[in-house]
């Protein structure tokens, strides 16, 4: 029944006087009756030290003793008489007499403070409870007693005493467990009271004034301790209507509660109405009544004429009525420096902070105890809604930096627990106070503006505030942008402009970081995300008209706010446009479909109704125009308010809010005209037309300007305007009461018409205030968000740069170490958010920021920047972090790697970066050729951090490690300082820094980064890498190139899988340095063999690629001589190497074509030619590598080596063997081809092997000539093996032909004009090889008459023999014939001779002209050898002698014919 549960406990410790409570129930009734018997002697004691107890009186010659002396001593006598338990006995029986002893204004200060203690220590006793018989009588008696406590004043003390004594008896009556039966008046009695001593206490000392407050605070706690048990109020109120006398002043019409006066008498008893106060001695009550009375702040529940409703409900066990008399009247107490203005100071507490302070920390108190059970209770409700808050607002403006904290405690309390009933409320608390405060444009004072700041981080740290801000606030196209606000307030209070930096800008940067890690620690808790809910508008739709089915579940209030928030974009560009033209703007707003393409007028009024950031200047014009359209969208616009049940002056306030209202008469008129309409249409109640409306309207505009225009000298009186509208209502007169009420709203409020200027945050006037009251009843309801990332996304992006910058700024300017790590955390936490949402670009803007801070000073000595950078602590926090966040979320850095790979170049150039970095990123387990031949130069360039020498172990070194040791030992003969503590720890420090940045993992795990940031890394390596274009770089310069084309190679290797992505990039980067490098030097080798190391490594993986990574080592080719000549060697080996591990991966002309090209150019390099020849000897030696694809070129290769005359002759023959055996493959190759498929492939591929035949034999064909003896018999040797052994390769008759017009003959031909003019010396021993080419065509002729006799050019074959047989036997070596020549040609033609006789090919037969095969033969065969004939054809011999003789003109005939036949000598 909305009162306390007998059963409830407070739970609130009693004020502790020394008294020791006893437990409860006291099973010995003796011991009661002690304790009460012993207090009874004691008030006597106290009372007979008076003269006036002392004595006896006489009356009618009888003694009597004083009726209190003798309530007492009747109470001792039967105390301990009593039979009964005690709670059983009525406890008004043992209280009374000590309450007679309060009540007596006969009594002294010293008689009525022992009372006191007794009833104190009796209801401390534990003897009272709620089951005790008549308890409720008893607790009444007793609240009555000492609220009407009476007593003569002997001195100020003993005056405090029982002061402090009233305090404390009344506390124990609400603290006690039969508290339950006191009644709301009982308590409003009791708070009221304590006030009272409370102002008192002003006066007094300091300890009565601490302990009257305590008691206070005491008493709100625990009455509002309560709340959470009470059941809902309304069933408290009779038929629902009941309400309090204050209450209804009050919150009923809460829009004239800016315009009420507080009415409040002072507190009277429930029972008779008589003024409690007056039982306090005169002294006393002159004091105290007439302050109360004055400032008029005291709960009244009830009073003359008041309704027996109210009276029952105040008598009823205590509940929610006296908990809404009690918070009214803490909130009346925010009203007294208002009603009081700048009058005399009678009372300091009143003008003080004091009285609001105090008042604000007692209603802080029973909102922290009340919680959310508030919102169950709308009378409470109500109250906090409109008059609470309003005075909170007042006072959040306060000039006391205690009063803003206090009042930002209760809001930030408020939020907690009712912000879903407090929407409006709190967006006008932040617009108005707090963000208004927390600028210094607004006059606030450093102390205001700090304080303010102070609130605002509070609110920010609360996980889901900035969240709720945006969903509420950011989103509704009513409401203004209260998270960017708050977002832009942060981000420039941190930024120090032209000054140091102080607790302001640090709590500014606190707030953001708060807001961000609120972010980050949300990250991946939601499913759902604004980046699910793209919005666009294909065609119009109602904005206003917007609706979200369940606020309560994100599935529809995210896309919901989402789609708000994108109307309310588009609305503040089109309020942008209108702002500069109405015409366009309303335009654009059509072309954005936020109007329709026909505008109807009431579009365009709620255009006007429901946008904020329009100029209201220009909505005033546009509706007072006397344009018929513009009429319709005024008497529209004026329909969208709600003025039901509200007072004319209020609707007027409403409706001159949303613009300005125009100058001229007629359109005022119109405006008017329209606004009468609607407010009569909703709320006729005593007019008895719109006209009415219309005129009082008009009175009323005429009374502000009156009143409020400091022109007017002579001011409107009430009575003026009363008279000024009278018969305006149908021709009678408006009630004089009403017009009274509508004149002093006016004359104190003012209903202002012209906007403010400037689009900063208002001030909260009371028409704004009535404003917001009537809009928070159709707001939409406050959405509650939890911890999960709905809205972050767009939350992130609006104040990430902000962010950055700020924390940009402070770490840059802060000196402390603490400032510097909660940097470094909001980087941290902005990089999270910003690589969970894939936004590269602010990613890349907190590294450019963050890098900037890496500072090492170039121009320092190496040693003195390390020890700087040690020292330097910002630096190195700096640098860890950006290496932490290219570590963790390099995945999402872009541009950003540019700025860090110059981080790391600065450290390489100190030596800090570890020698092998750049290998072990590779994770190449056997270091390459290259390195191991440049160990001794480049690795000098690095320093270990694992393997840092000893501080206690001076030794020498070299290079940047003798830099960075020259501090530490004696690096030289010279003798050097020790290092002192201070730079052992700078530099320890400095390579701690630099192992915790983990800078290698950014190049070893770089196979782990997503596509786009790898290709962005490779780019930052490649341009980093580029040469300057000035003349002469500097060996730092040539040394950070070679560094960062390490680190290229070094990711191409781990990212084997994705060479695709990378390889483009890095084969320009390695051909422009190849290409434009004309010495040699430590780049173009790094670039060189880094190529073939990729191509090595990524062979066995790649094949789809591997003829563009061979391609690749073409660059080789196109070095500079002096470069190639320099590392040929150590390239052959890589060569080599690659080929022996990949030889089965290269499948394709091209790829041989690469890797044999540069096996040859090794032919001719001294150093190189053994590794060459030795990959050369792999792929042809048992043929398993030659393949058709390579065959032709590896054949060339090996002629390359055979005429090469660097190195031993033996290579060469070496070669020539390999092409000799070479056949073999061929020979294979043509099985293989017979057994295919098809019969088009099997001719296609005999016809590719007879062309490769071809270029074997021709190869072989050049080195028959060298001018070494060994080499060319050696080749005419191959030869003849080659051709003797080509039998199984299936070669075409026309293919041999060929084979001897272009090899055989031209051999024999070319050795014999080498014969004949060159000399001995060039050429040794030529006659043994002409004897070798004689027996080669004599051989390979014989080896074929059987295959070729068929043919038809076999006669022109056979005669070209016999003429260089022919040539030969006559030809001259040094002068002579050779006797060698002379014996072997007759030998070698017998035996053609007898070959071609028994296989038919030559037999006697004669023609006419003498042409025939037979003629022809003997005609040569006569030259050489007469008697030939007669060897091999004897049975013929008579023929011949008859036939042919040798004679002159048939051996030029025949010599013709040879010439004609074949090739010639000459």
């Amino acid at each position: 029944m909305g009162h306390v549960k007998l059963q409830t406990q407070t739970g609130i410790n009693a004020i502790e006087d020394g008294s020791e409570q006893f437990d409860a129930g006291y099973s010995n009734k003796t011991t009661v009756a002690c304790m009460i018997n012993a207090e009874i002697g004691a008030v006597l004691a106290v009372m007979r030290r008076n003269v006036r107890w002392g004595i006896q009186y006489m009356s009618d010659d009888n003694q009597l003793e004083h009726s209190l002396v003798q309530s007492l001593k009747a109470l001792r006598r039967q105390i301990f008489s009593w039979q009964n338990q005690w709670h059983v006995i009525s406890p008004a029986l043992y209280l009374q007499p000590f309450l007679d002893v309060i009540q007596s204004d006969e009594t002294g200060a010293p008689i009525t403070g022992v009372a006191l203690s007794s009833v104190y220590k009796i209801l401390t006793l534990d003897v009272i409870d709620q089951n005790t018989v008549n308890v409720g009588d008893a607790m009444h008696l007793v609240v009555d007693a000492v609220t009407s406590c009476r007593f003569e004043v002997t001195d100020p003390g003993s005056e405090e005493v029982v002061l402090m004594k009233i305090l404390q008896v009344l506390l124990a009556c609400v603290k006690s467990k039969a508290s339950v039966m006191l009644s709301n008046q009982h308590i409003c009695t009791i708070v009221n009271t304590c006030f009272r001593i409370v102002h008192q206490a002003g006066t007094k000392s300091e300890l009565l004034q601490r302990i009257a407050r305590y008691t206070m605070h005491e008493l709100v706690r625990c009455i509002f301790s309560h709340l959470q048990d009470i059941n809902n109020t309304e069933v408290a109120l009779v038929n629902g209507e009941t309400a309090f006398k204050l209450e209804t002043g009050g919150i009923n019409n809460e829009h004239n509660s800016a315009n009420r006066q507080l009415e409040n008498g002072s507190l009277n008893s429930a029972n008779d109405c008589q003024p409690l106060s007056t039982g306090i001695a005169s002294s006393v009550v002159s004091g105290v009544a007439a302050t109360i009375v004055d400032e008029d702040t005291t709960i009244t529940s009830t009073g003359n004429g008041a309704d027996p409703n109210e009276l029952q409900l105040m008598n009823e066990p205590y509940g929610i009525p006296c908990m809404v008399e009690i918070f009214h009247f803490l909130c009346s107490l925010l009203n007294v420096v208002e009603h009081m203005g700048v009058s005399p100071r009678s009372n300091t507490i009143a003008y003080d902070e004091d009285v609001p302070l105090f008042a604000l920390t007692l209603i802080n108190s029973a909102i922290e105890l009340g919680g959310t059970s508030f919102h169950r209770h709308p009378r409470l409700l109500s109250l906090i809604q409109d008059e609470l808050f309003r005075n909170l607002m007042q006072f959040g403006l306060s000039m006391s930096p205690l009063v803003l904290s206090m009042v930002s405690s209760i809001v930030l309390n408020l939020y907690h627990h009712l912000r879903t009933e407090l929407k409006l409320q709190i967006e006008a608390f932040f617009s108005c106070v707090i963000l208004r405060l927390a600028q210094s444009k607004y006059g606030a004072s450093y102390q205001q503006q700090e304080v303010a700041m102070e609130a605002l981080v509070d609110f920010c740290r609360q996980k889901t505030f900035m969240v709720e801000m945006y969903a509420n606030f950011d989103c509704d196209i009513t409401c203004s942008n209260v998270f960017e606000d708050i977002a832009n307030l942060l981000s420039k209070s941190a930024f120090p402009v032209n000054s140091p930096l102080s607790s302001m800008h640090i709590l500014a940067l606190d707030g953001l970081i708060a807001v961000m890690q609120g972010m980050a620690e949300r990250i991946g808790n939601g499913s759902l995300n604004s980046e699910q809910y793209p919005v666009s508008l294909e065609e119009y739709t109602p904005f206003w008209l917007e609706k979200c089915e369940n606020f309560s579940d994100p599935n529809s209030w995210v896309p919901f706010v989402c789609r708000r928030k994108f109307f309310k974009k588009r609305l503040m560009i089109g309020a942008d446009h209108f702002n500069r033209d109405t015409k366009k703007g309303l335009e654009f707003l059509q072309g954005s479909h936020l109007l329709p393409d026909k505008l109807d007028p009431q579009s365009v009024a709620c255009f006007f109704r429901y946008t904020a950031w329009l100029d209201k200047n220009l909505i005033g014009d546009f509706l007072g125009n006397h344009d018929e359209f513009c009429v319709e969208v005024l008497h529209e616009f004026a329909r969208t308010f709600d003025f039901k049940d509200m007072m004319l002056d209020t609707a007027l306030r409403l409706f001159l809010e949303t613009f300005r209202l125009p100058g001229e008469s007629q359109k005022i008129q119109r405006v008017l005209e329209a606004f009468s309409e609607r407010y009569y249409e909703q709320s006729p109640h005593i007019l008895a037309n719109k006209d009415a409306a219309l005129l009082l309207s008009y009175s009323i505009i005429m009374l502000n300007t009156d009143q409020h225009n400091s022109q007017v000298k002579k001011k409107m009186t009430e009575d003026d305007f009363i008279r000024n509208n009278r018969r305006i209502n149908g021709g009678s007169d408006l009630p004089r009461e009403f017009l009274i009420e509508l004149y002093h709203s006016i004359c104190k409020n003012e209903i202002r018409t012209t906007p403010e200027q400037g689009s900063g945050f208002p001030e909260m006037t009371p028409s704004r205030w009535i404003y917001l009251m009537h809009k928070s009843k159709k707001s939409a309801p406050f959405i509650v968000s939890d911890s999960k990332a709905y809205l972050d996304y767009d939350m992130f992006y609006i104040l990430s740069g902000p962010t950055i910058a700020a924390i940009s700024v402070v770490f840059d300017n802060a000196e402390n170490a603490e400032i510097y790590q909660t940097c470094m955390d909001g980087f941290i936490a902005v990089a999270k958010i910003a690589a969970y949402y894939h936004l590269e670009n602010i990613l890349d803007d907190l590294v450019v920021s963050l890098c900037k801070f890496v500072t090492v000073f170039d121009p320092l000595s190496v040693e003195e920047s390390i020890l700087a950078f040690g020292d330097d602590m910002k630096a190195r926090m700096a640098t860890e972090t950006v290496f932490t966040i290219a570590n963790r979320y390099g995945d999402y850095i872009r541009t950003g790697w540019r700025n860090i790979l110059d981080c790391i170049i600065k450290f390489q150039k100190l030596g800090l970066i570890p020698a092998r970095m750049a290998s072990d990123a590779a994770e190449d387990s056997e270091l390459s050729t290259e390195t191991e031949h440049e160990g001794g130069k480049r690795n000098t360039n690095s320093l270990s951090l694992s393997h840092l020498p000893s501080v206690s172990t001076p030794k020498k070194s070299s290079g940047l490690i003798s830099r960075f040791s020259q501090l530490l030992y004696l690096g030289t003969e010279e003798p050097r300082s020790v290092p002192t503590e201070e730079q052992l720890a700078a530099q320890q420090s400095t390579l701690q820094t630099i192992q915790k940045c983990h800078i290698d993992s950014i190049f070893t795990e770089s196979k782990f980064l997503q596509a786009e940031s790898l290709l962005q890394l490779a780019k930052a390596l490649t341009s980093a890498g580029v040469r300057s274009k000035k003349g002469s770089s500097s060996f730092e310069d040539e040394d950070t190139v070679v560094f960062c084309l390490e680190l290229l190679v070094a990711i191409t290797l781990n990212n084997r899988d994705r060479i695709e992505l990378l390889w483009q990039g890095v084969y320009e980067h390695i051909s422009n340095i190849v290409q434009s490098t004309v010495m040699p030097c430590a780049l173009v080798e790094k670039a060189v063999f880094g190529l073939l190391r990729i191509c090595h490594r990524l062979l066995p993986y790649k094949e789809n690629i591997t003829d563009e990574l061979l391609r690749s080592l073409q660059l080789v080719l196109k070095l500079d001589a002096r470069v190639a000549d320099a590392y040929y060697e150590q390239i052959t080996q890589e060569v080599s190497h690659l080929m022996k591990a990949n030889a089965s991966h290269i499948r394709s002309h091209l790829g041989w074509r690469t890797i044999t090209s540069l096996l040859s150019i090794t032919a001719r390099h001294l150093e190189a030619a053994e590794a060459g020849f030795d990959a050369l000897l792999f792929i042809m030696s048992d043929g398993t590598h030659l393949l058709p694809a390579n065959y032709v070129l590896c054949v060339d290769a090996a002629k390359q080596f055979a005429e090469s005359r660097v190195g031993q002759v033996e290579r060469s023959i070496m070669a020539l063997d390999l092409m000799a055996r070479s056949v073999s493959c061929l020979e294979k190759w043509t099985n293989d081809a017979k057994q295919a498929a098809k019969e088009e492939e099997v001719a296609k591929m005999l016809l590719d092997i007879g062309d490769m035949w071809l270029r074997l034999i021709q190869g072989i064909k050049k080195l028959c000539l060298d001018q070494r003896e060994e080499v060319r018999n050696h080749a005419l040797l191959s030869l003849q093996n080659c051709l003797t052994g080509s039998v199984g390769v299936n070669l075409s008759y026309s293919l041999w032909l060929q084979c001897f017009d272009q090899v055989i003959f031209t051999v024999v031909d070319d050795l014999l004009e080498i014969s004949q003019t060159h000399s001995q010396k060039d050429y040794r021993n030529i006659e043994g090889t002409l004897v070798l080419a004689v027996k080669l065509l004599c051989n390979i002729f014989l080896q074929l008459i059987q295959d070729l006799k068929q043919l038809t050019g076999f006669s022109e074959l056979w005669l070209a023999v016999l003429s260089r047989l022919e040539i030969y036997m006559k030809v001259r070596v040094r002068g002579r014939r050779s006797e060698k020549l002379q014996e072997l040609v007759p030998e070698l033609l017998k035996n053609i001779l007898l070959v071609m006789k028994a296989t038919q090919v030559l037999v006697r037969s004669s023609s006419v002209d003498g042409n025939s095969l037979w003629e022809l033969t003997w005609q040569h065969i006569n030259n050489i050898a007469p008697s030939l004939q007669s060897e091999v054809f004897p049975e013929q011999d008579t023929e011949k002698v008859e036939g042919v003789r040798p004679d002159e003109n048939n051996s030029v005939s025949s010599n013709e014919t040879a010439g004609q036949d074949g090739p010639g000598i000459g």
